[in-house]
């Protein structure tokens, strides 16, 4: 199902062949990610949002979104 909410001048099959040819590190569900969703405050309902959060936690990343439901979580987050 599609929401709309992203929009992208490719296709998925050409973003991920940029995401292969370029300078992109494809993250894995690891361990430690699962163990940090369960200290993520239940704030929404998105269990994919709580994954990203928890995901960018455990390795000390930066979200970058204009999801205004991530940005009430105490994650790093730009745009």
């Amino acid at each position: 199902m599609n929401l709309d909410k992203l929009k992208l001048k490719l296709t998925f099959n050409e973003l991920l062949n940029c995401i292969k040819m370029g300078n992109f590190d494809v993250l894995q569900i690891e361990d430690e990610h699962l163990k940090r969703l369960a200290d993520v405050p239940f704030l929404h309902r998105d269990p994919f949002d709580r994954m990203l959060i928890s995901t960018a936690l455990a390795e000390g990343l930066t979200i970058i979104t204009v999801d205004n439901d991530i940005h009430k979580y105490d994650v790093p987050w730009i745009w």
